[in-house]
Protein backbone atom coordinates (compact mmCIF):
# COMPACT_ATOMS: atom_id res chain seq x y z
CA UNK A 1 0.00 0.00 0.00
CA UNK A 2 1.36 3.41 -0.93
CA UNK A 3 0.78 6.79 0.64
CA UNK A 4 -0.33 9.72 -1.49
CA UNK A 5 2.46 12.30 -1.80
CA UNK A 6 1.06 15.18 -3.82
CA UNK A 7 2.79 18.22 -5.32
CA UNK A 8 2.06 20.31 -2.25
CA UNK A 9 3.67 17.71 0.00
CA UNK A 10 6.71 17.56 -2.29
CA UNK A 11 7.14 21.32 -2.12
CA UNK A 12 6.86 21.33 1.66
CA UNK A 13 9.19 18.41 2.26
CA UNK A 14 11.82 19.58 -0.16
CA UNK A 15 11.62 23.26 0.61
CA UNK A 16 10.29 24.11 -2.85
CA UNK A 17 9.12 27.67 -3.24
CA UNK A 18 6.56 27.56 -6.01
CA UNK A 19 3.50 29.51 -4.95
CA UNK A 20 0.44 27.44 -4.11
CA UNK A 21 -3.23 28.26 -4.44
CA UNK A 22 -4.21 30.28 -1.40
CA UNK A 23 -7.03 29.36 0.90
CA UNK A 24 -9.32 32.21 1.94
CA UNK A 25 -9.56 33.52 5.42
CA UNK A 26 -7.08 34.00 8.22
CA UNK A 27 -4.19 31.84 9.25
CA UNK A 28 -5.63 28.78 10.93
CA UNK A 29 -3.60 26.51 13.14
CA UNK A 30 -3.12 22.94 11.99
CA UNK A 31 -3.64 20.48 14.81
CA UNK A 32 -4.19 23.25 17.33
CA UNK A 33 -1.41 25.09 19.12
CA UNK A 34 1.14 24.09 21.69
CA UNK A 35 3.31 25.85 24.20
CA UNK A 36 6.51 25.14 26.03
CA UNK A 37 6.96 26.13 29.63
CA UNK A 38 10.61 26.82 28.90
CA UNK A 39 11.40 27.91 32.42
CA UNK A 40 9.78 30.49 34.64
CA UNK A 41 10.45 33.86 36.11
CA UNK A 42 9.34 37.39 35.55
CA UNK A 43 11.91 38.14 32.86
CA UNK A 44 11.20 35.12 30.65
CA UNK A 45 9.84 36.24 27.28
CA UNK A 46 7.02 34.42 25.50
CA UNK A 47 7.82 33.99 21.81
CA UNK A 48 5.08 33.59 19.25
CA UNK A 49 6.04 31.01 16.60
CA UNK A 50 4.15 30.14 13.41
CA UNK A 51 5.32 27.17 11.38
CA UNK A 52 3.96 24.71 8.84
CA UNK A 53 2.80 21.23 9.73
CA UNK A 54 6.03 19.64 8.48
CA UNK A 55 7.98 21.56 11.13
CA UNK A 56 5.81 20.56 14.06
CA UNK A 57 7.68 17.44 15.19
CA UNK A 58 11.02 19.24 15.24
CA UNK A 59 9.75 22.47 16.79
CA UNK A 60 7.72 20.73 19.49
CA UNK A 61 10.82 18.81 20.56
CA UNK A 62 13.21 21.76 20.46
CA UNK A 63 10.98 24.34 22.14
CA UNK A 64 10.58 21.93 25.04
CA UNK A 65 14.36 21.65 25.35
CA UNK A 66 14.95 25.41 25.32
CA UNK A 67 14.87 26.99 28.79
CA UNK A 68 15.39 30.68 28.05
CA UNK A 69 11.92 31.46 26.74
CA UNK A 70 8.31 30.34 26.69
CA UNK A 71 6.53 29.68 23.41
CA UNK A 72 3.12 29.84 21.82
CA UNK A 73 3.26 27.81 18.61
CA UNK A 74 0.81 27.18 15.80
CA UNK A 75 1.10 25.27 12.56
CA UNK A 76 -0.68 26.07 9.32
CA UNK A 77 -0.97 24.53 5.85
CA UNK A 78 1.58 25.82 3.35
CA UNK A 79 -0.97 27.54 1.15
CA UNK A 80 -2.27 29.61 4.05
CA UNK A 81 1.12 30.89 5.13
CA UNK A 82 1.79 32.08 1.59
CA UNK A 83 -0.98 34.67 2.01
CA UNK A 84 -2.18 35.22 5.56
CA UNK A 85 1.22 35.17 7.24
CA UNK A 86 2.75 37.44 4.62
CA UNK A 87 -0.10 39.88 5.22
CA UNK A 88 0.67 39.83 8.94
CA UNK A 89 4.32 40.57 8.28
CA UNK A 90 3.49 43.57 6.12
CA UNK A 91 0.92 44.86 8.60
CA UNK A 92 3.40 44.89 11.46
CA UNK A 93 1.69 42.27 13.63
CA UNK A 94 4.09 39.45 12.77
CA UNK A 95 5.00 36.56 15.06
CA UNK A 96 8.46 36.64 16.58
CA UNK A 97 9.61 33.57 14.62
CA UNK A 98 7.95 32.12 11.55
CA UNK A 99 8.27 29.71 8.68
CA UNK A 100 10.44 30.85 5.76
CA UNK A 101 11.05 29.04 2.47
CA UNK A 102 14.58 28.87 1.09
CA UNK A 103 15.67 30.83 -1.95
CA UNK A 104 13.22 32.85 -4.00
CA UNK A 105 9.99 32.55 -5.90
CA UNK A 106 7.08 32.77 -3.45
CA UNK A 107 5.56 35.28 -1.07
CA UNK A 108 7.14 33.55 1.92
CA UNK A 109 10.54 32.80 0.41
CA UNK A 110 13.68 34.11 2.07
CA UNK A 111 14.67 36.52 -0.71
CA UNK A 112 11.21 38.01 -1.11
CA UNK A 113 10.76 38.69 2.62
CA UNK A 114 14.33 39.85 3.17
CA UNK A 115 14.25 42.41 0.38
CA UNK A 116 11.07 43.81 1.91
CA UNK A 117 13.01 44.41 5.13
CA UNK A 118 10.87 41.99 7.14
CA UNK A 119 13.55 39.50 8.25
CA UNK A 120 16.27 39.94 10.85
CA UNK A 121 19.87 39.35 9.77
CA UNK A 122 21.28 36.13 11.27
CA UNK A 123 24.72 36.38 9.68
CA UNK A 124 26.62 36.87 12.93
CA UNK A 125 25.51 33.51 14.30
CA UNK A 126 28.15 30.80 14.38
CA UNK A 127 26.10 28.10 12.63
CA UNK A 128 25.97 30.18 9.42
CA UNK A 129 29.61 29.25 8.76
CA UNK A 130 28.40 25.68 8.17
CA UNK A 131 26.39 26.59 5.05
CA UNK A 132 27.94 24.85 2.01
CA UNK A 133 29.00 27.24 -0.74
CA UNK A 134 26.66 25.63 -3.26
CA UNK A 135 23.62 26.17 -1.04
CA UNK A 136 24.26 29.74 0.07
CA UNK A 137 21.74 31.21 -2.37
CA UNK A 138 19.00 29.34 -0.51
CA UNK A 139 20.02 30.98 2.79
CA UNK A 140 21.36 34.38 1.80
CA UNK A 141 20.19 37.61 0.23
CA UNK A 142 22.86 40.19 -0.62
CA UNK A 143 25.41 38.03 1.23
CA UNK A 144 23.45 38.10 4.49
CA UNK A 145 21.80 35.05 6.05
CA UNK A 146 18.08 35.39 6.78
CA UNK A 147 16.84 31.80 7.20
CA UNK A 148 17.67 28.90 9.47
CA UNK A 149 17.32 25.43 7.97
CA UNK A 150 18.67 22.18 9.37
CA UNK A 151 19.68 20.58 6.09
CA UNK A 152 18.62 19.29 2.71
CA UNK A 153 16.82 16.57 0.80
CA UNK A 154 18.38 15.14 -2.35
CA UNK A 155 17.12 13.83 -5.68
CA UNK A 156 18.51 10.56 -7.03
CA UNK A 157 17.45 7.08 -8.09
CA UNK A 158 15.59 4.91 -5.61
CA UNK A 159 16.38 1.41 -6.81
CA UNK A 160 15.41 -2.20 -6.16
CA UNK A 161 18.52 -4.18 -5.18
CA UNK A 162 17.04 -7.51 -6.27
CA UNK A 163 16.24 -6.13 -9.72
CA UNK A 164 19.82 -4.92 -10.03
CA UNK A 165 21.11 -8.33 -8.92
CA UNK A 166 18.90 -10.14 -11.44
CA UNK A 167 20.36 -8.05 -14.28
CA UNK A 168 23.89 -8.25 -12.87
CA UNK A 169 24.35 -4.47 -12.55
CA UNK A 170 25.60 -1.99 -9.98
CA UNK A 171 24.60 1.66 -9.38
CA UNK A 172 26.10 3.70 -12.24
CA UNK A 173 28.69 6.40 -11.69
CA UNK A 174 28.44 8.14 -15.09
CA UNK A 175 25.82 8.83 -17.76
CA UNK A 176 27.39 6.24 -20.06
CA UNK A 177 27.27 3.66 -17.27
CA UNK A 178 23.63 4.59 -16.61
CA UNK A 179 22.71 3.86 -20.24
CA UNK A 180 24.54 0.54 -20.07
CA UNK A 181 22.78 -0.39 -16.83
CA UNK A 182 19.40 0.48 -18.34
CA UNK A 183 20.12 -1.65 -21.41
CA UNK A 184 20.99 -4.69 -19.29
CA UNK A 185 17.88 -4.20 -17.16
CA UNK A 186 15.73 -3.95 -20.27
CA UNK A 187 17.22 -7.17 -21.70
CA UNK A 188 16.51 -8.87 -18.36
CA UNK A 189 12.82 -8.02 -18.74
CA UNK A 190 12.85 -5.30 -16.11
CA UNK A 191 11.64 -1.75 -16.70
CA UNK A 192 14.82 0.29 -16.14
CA UNK A 193 13.16 3.50 -14.90
CA UNK A 194 9.60 3.84 -13.64
CA UNK A 195 8.21 7.27 -14.53
CA UNK A 196 4.87 8.41 -13.09
CA UNK A 197 4.48 11.52 -15.23
CA UNK A 198 0.71 11.62 -14.87
CA UNK A 199 1.46 13.08 -11.43
CA UNK A 200 2.77 16.51 -12.52
CA UNK A 201 5.44 17.10 -9.86
CA UNK A 202 7.15 13.81 -10.77
CA UNK A 203 7.93 15.11 -14.27
CA UNK A 204 10.54 17.61 -13.05
CA UNK A 205 12.72 15.22 -11.09
CA UNK A 206 14.79 13.74 -13.92
CA UNK A 207 15.56 17.23 -15.22
CA UNK A 208 16.48 18.37 -11.71
CA UNK A 209 18.74 15.33 -11.29
CA UNK A 210 20.63 16.02 -14.54
CA UNK A 211 20.90 19.83 -14.58
CA UNK A 212 23.43 20.12 -11.72
CA UNK A 213 25.90 18.20 -13.93
CA UNK A 214 24.94 19.68 -17.31
CA UNK A 215 24.68 23.29 -16.09
CA UNK A 216 26.15 24.10 -12.68
CA UNK A 217 29.25 21.88 -12.80
CA UNK A 218 30.29 23.84 -15.88
CA UNK A 219 28.98 27.23 -14.78
CA UNK A 220 28.35 27.67 -11.03
CA UNK A 221 27.32 31.29 -11.72
CA UNK A 222 24.42 30.26 -13.93
CA UNK A 223 21.70 31.51 -11.57
CA UNK A 224 23.34 34.91 -11.17
CA UNK A 225 23.73 35.17 -14.93
CA UNK A 226 20.06 34.24 -15.42
CA UNK A 227 19.05 36.97 -13.00
CA UNK A 228 21.15 39.56 -14.84
CA UNK A 229 19.89 38.49 -18.25
CA UNK A 230 23.26 37.12 -19.37
CA UNK A 231 22.11 33.49 -19.61
CA UNK A 232 19.03 31.56 -20.66
CA UNK A 233 17.57 28.10 -20.36
CA UNK A 234 17.64 27.72 -24.15
CA UNK A 235 21.37 28.39 -24.50
CA UNK A 236 22.63 26.34 -21.60
CA UNK A 237 23.04 22.80 -20.33
CA UNK A 238 19.28 22.74 -19.74
CA UNK A 239 19.03 21.78 -23.42
CA UNK A 240 21.43 18.89 -22.85
CA UNK A 241 19.45 17.69 -19.82
CA UNK A 242 16.13 17.68 -21.66
CA UNK A 243 17.65 15.88 -24.65
CA UNK A 244 19.09 13.28 -22.27
CA UNK A 245 15.62 12.91 -20.73
CA UNK A 246 14.21 12.20 -24.19
CA UNK A 247 17.08 9.83 -24.98
CA UNK A 248 16.00 7.63 -22.08
CA UNK A 249 12.50 7.56 -23.55
CA UNK A 250 13.70 6.90 -27.11
CA UNK A 251 15.77 3.90 -25.95
CA UNK A 252 12.73 2.39 -24.23
CA UNK A 253 14.04 2.79 -20.71
CA UNK A 254 10.76 4.08 -19.25
CA UNK A 255 7.58 2.16 -18.62
CA UNK A 256 5.00 2.37 -21.43
CA UNK A 257 2.86 5.53 -21.35
CA UNK A 258 4.60 7.55 -18.59
CA UNK A 259 1.95 10.28 -18.94
CA UNK A 260 -0.67 7.71 -18.01
CA UNK A 261 1.26 6.42 -14.99
CA UNK A 262 0.81 7.88 -11.51
CA UNK A 263 3.29 8.38 -8.70
CA UNK A 264 1.58 5.57 -6.78
CA UNK A 265 2.02 3.19 -9.72
CA UNK A 266 5.65 4.27 -10.08
CA UNK A 267 6.21 3.49 -6.42
CA UNK A 268 4.58 0.07 -6.71
CA UNK A 269 6.62 -0.85 -9.78
CA UNK A 270 9.93 -0.28 -8.02
CA UNK A 271 8.80 -1.78 -4.72
CA UNK A 272 7.72 -5.00 -6.48
CA UNK A 273 10.81 -5.22 -8.69
CA UNK A 274 8.85 -4.82 -11.92
CA UNK A 275 10.92 -1.66 -12.42
CA UNK A 276 14.47 -1.18 -11.22
CA UNK A 277 14.62 2.56 -10.52
CA UNK A 278 12.60 5.72 -10.01
CA UNK A 279 14.16 9.18 -9.95
CA UNK A 280 12.77 10.72 -6.78
CA UNK A 281 13.35 13.06 -3.88
CA UNK A 282 14.70 11.36 -0.76
CA UNK A 283 11.73 12.59 1.25
CA UNK A 284 9.54 9.89 -0.34
CA UNK A 285 11.71 6.97 0.75
CA UNK A 286 9.16 6.06 3.46
CA UNK A 287 6.45 5.69 0.79
CA UNK A 288 8.57 3.26 -1.22
CA UNK A 289 9.43 1.29 1.89
CA UNK A 290 5.79 1.00 2.90
CA UNK A 291 5.02 -0.41 -0.55
CA UNK A 292 7.37 -3.39 -0.12
CA UNK A 293 7.50 -6.20 2.41
CA UNK A 294 11.30 -6.00 2.42
CA UNK A 295 12.35 -2.34 2.83
CA UNK A 296 16.04 -3.29 2.93
CA UNK A 297 15.74 -4.30 -0.75
CA UNK A 298 15.58 -0.59 -1.62
CA UNK A 299 18.62 1.62 -2.03
CA UNK A 300 19.24 5.11 -3.38
CA UNK A 301 22.04 6.27 -5.62
CA UNK A 302 23.13 9.35 -7.51
CA UNK A 303 21.51 9.71 -10.95
CA UNK A 304 24.61 10.77 -12.92
CA UNK A 305 24.38 13.47 -15.57
CA UNK A 306 27.99 13.52 -16.81
CA UNK A 307 30.33 11.11 -18.62
CA UNK A 308 33.11 11.83 -16.13
CA UNK A 309 32.32 10.83 -12.55
CA UNK A 310 34.30 13.84 -11.29
CA UNK A 311 31.87 16.14 -13.12
CA UNK A 312 28.73 14.69 -11.56
CA UNK A 313 26.86 17.15 -9.33
CA UNK A 314 23.59 16.62 -7.46
CA UNK A 315 20.48 18.59 -6.48
CA UNK A 316 20.07 19.15 -2.74
CA UNK A 317 17.00 21.14 -1.81
CA UNK A 318 17.26 23.04 1.45
CA UNK A 319 14.29 22.08 3.63
CA UNK A 320 11.78 24.61 4.89
CA UNK A 321 13.13 26.68 7.77
CA UNK A 322 12.57 29.60 10.14
CA UNK A 323 13.22 33.30 10.17
CA UNK A 324 13.06 36.04 12.80
CA UNK A 325 10.70 38.93 12.22
CA UNK A 326 12.60 42.20 11.98
CA UNK A 327 9.58 43.88 13.58
CA UNK A 328 9.05 41.35 16.36
CA UNK A 329 8.65 42.42 19.98
CA UNK A 330 11.39 40.08 21.23
CA UNK A 331 14.11 40.40 18.62
CA UNK A 332 17.11 39.45 20.78
CA UNK A 333 15.31 36.54 22.44
CA UNK A 334 14.16 35.24 19.05
CA UNK A 335 17.68 35.37 17.64
CA UNK A 336 18.93 33.55 20.72
CA UNK A 337 16.51 30.70 20.06
CA UNK A 338 17.67 30.45 16.43
CA UNK A 339 21.26 30.33 17.68
CA UNK A 340 20.22 27.45 19.96
CA UNK A 341 18.77 25.65 16.93
CA UNK A 342 22.11 26.11 15.17
CA UNK A 343 24.00 23.99 17.70
CA UNK A 344 25.13 20.71 16.15
CA UNK A 345 23.03 18.51 18.41
CA UNK A 346 19.91 20.52 17.53
CA UNK A 347 20.67 20.52 13.80
CA UNK A 348 20.83 16.74 14.17
CA UNK A 349 17.53 16.62 16.09
CA UNK A 350 15.73 18.69 13.48
CA UNK A 351 17.25 16.77 10.56
CA UNK A 352 16.31 13.43 12.07
CA UNK A 353 12.74 14.63 12.67
CA UNK A 354 12.26 15.52 8.99
CA UNK A 355 14.56 12.83 7.48
CA UNK A 356 17.00 15.19 5.81
CA UNK A 357 20.80 15.40 5.58
CA UNK A 358 22.04 17.76 8.31
CA UNK A 359 23.59 21.06 7.35
CA UNK A 360 26.75 19.83 9.06
CA UNK A 361 27.31 16.27 10.22
CA UNK A 362 28.93 15.04 13.40
CA UNK A 363 29.90 11.60 14.66
CA UNK A 364 26.48 11.35 16.32
CA UNK A 365 24.40 12.48 13.33
CA UNK A 366 21.88 9.82 12.32
CA UNK A 367 21.47 9.73 8.55
CA UNK A 368 19.56 7.15 6.53
CA UNK A 369 22.29 4.79 5.29
CA UNK A 370 20.85 4.70 1.76
CA UNK A 371 21.91 8.34 1.36
CA UNK A 372 25.60 7.54 1.83
CA UNK A 373 26.48 8.06 -1.84
CA UNK A 374 25.31 11.67 -1.71
CA UNK A 375 27.38 12.82 1.26
CA UNK A 376 30.79 13.13 -0.46
CA UNK A 377 29.28 15.31 -3.19
CA UNK A 378 27.67 17.61 -0.63
CA UNK A 379 30.98 17.83 1.25
CA UNK A 380 32.81 18.66 -2.00
CA UNK A 381 30.37 21.52 -2.74
CA UNK A 382 29.02 19.62 -5.73
CA UNK A 383 25.42 20.14 -4.66
CA UNK A 384 23.06 22.91 -5.74
CA UNK A 385 19.57 23.87 -4.53
CA UNK A 386 16.56 22.51 -6.36
CA UNK A 387 16.31 24.70 -9.44
CA UNK A 388 13.03 26.41 -8.50
CA UNK A 389 14.57 27.74 -5.28
CA UNK A 390 16.44 30.31 -7.36
CA UNK A 391 13.70 31.21 -9.84
CA UNK A 392 12.28 34.75 -9.59
CA UNK A 393 8.60 33.81 -9.73
CA UNK A 394 6.32 30.88 -9.06
CA UNK A 395 5.21 30.44 -12.68
CA UNK A 396 8.34 28.88 -14.15
CA UNK A 397 7.89 25.56 -12.38
CA UNK A 398 4.39 24.74 -13.71
CA UNK A 399 5.57 25.68 -17.21
CA UNK A 400 8.42 23.21 -16.77
CA UNK A 401 6.07 20.47 -15.54
CA UNK A 402 3.72 20.91 -18.49
CA UNK A 403 6.63 21.06 -20.94
CA UNK A 404 7.94 17.67 -19.84
CA UNK A 405 4.53 16.05 -20.27
CA UNK A 406 4.29 17.58 -23.75
CA UNK A 407 7.81 16.40 -24.63
CA UNK A 408 6.98 12.86 -23.54
CA UNK A 409 3.82 13.02 -25.65
CA UNK A 410 5.71 14.35 -28.68
CA UNK A 411 3.64 17.55 -28.66
CA UNK A 412 6.52 20.03 -28.38
CA UNK A 413 10.27 20.27 -28.88
CA UNK A 414 13.08 20.97 -26.45
CA UNK A 415 13.72 24.35 -28.09
CA UNK A 416 10.07 25.39 -27.77
CA UNK A 417 9.85 24.16 -24.19
CA UNK A 418 12.93 26.10 -23.09
CA UNK A 419 11.85 29.23 -24.96
CA UNK A 420 8.58 29.17 -23.00
CA UNK A 421 10.45 28.72 -19.73
CA UNK A 422 12.71 31.67 -20.60
CA UNK A 423 9.70 33.83 -21.43
CA UNK A 424 8.04 32.95 -18.11
CA UNK A 425 11.26 33.50 -16.15
CA UNK A 426 11.47 37.08 -17.48
CA UNK A 427 7.91 37.97 -16.50
CA UNK A 428 7.67 40.81 -14.02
Amino acid sequence: MTVQFDRRQFLRAAGGVAALTALPGGLAACGGSSSSSGGSGGGTPTLKVIGVADEQKALDELTKLYTQAKFTTSYAPTDQVQTSLRTQLGAGNAPDIHVVYPGNGSAMSMAQIAQAGLLADLSSQQWTSLIPAGLKSAFQYQNKTFIYSAGSSVIGAIYNKKAFQKAGVQPPKTWTELLAVCEKLKKAGIVPIALGAQTPWVTQLITYALVPSTVYAKNPQFDAQMQSGQASFANSGWKDAMNMYLELQAKGYFNPNPNGTTYEQQTSMVASGKAAMAVQVSAVLPDFRKATTTPDDLGMCVFPGADNAADVWIPAGVVVGLGVSARGKHLDASKAFIEFLGKQENIDRWAQAVACIPLKRSATSKIDPVLTDFLPLIDANKAVPFMDQNWPNAEVQPVHLAAIQELLAGKTTVDKALAKMDQTYRKK
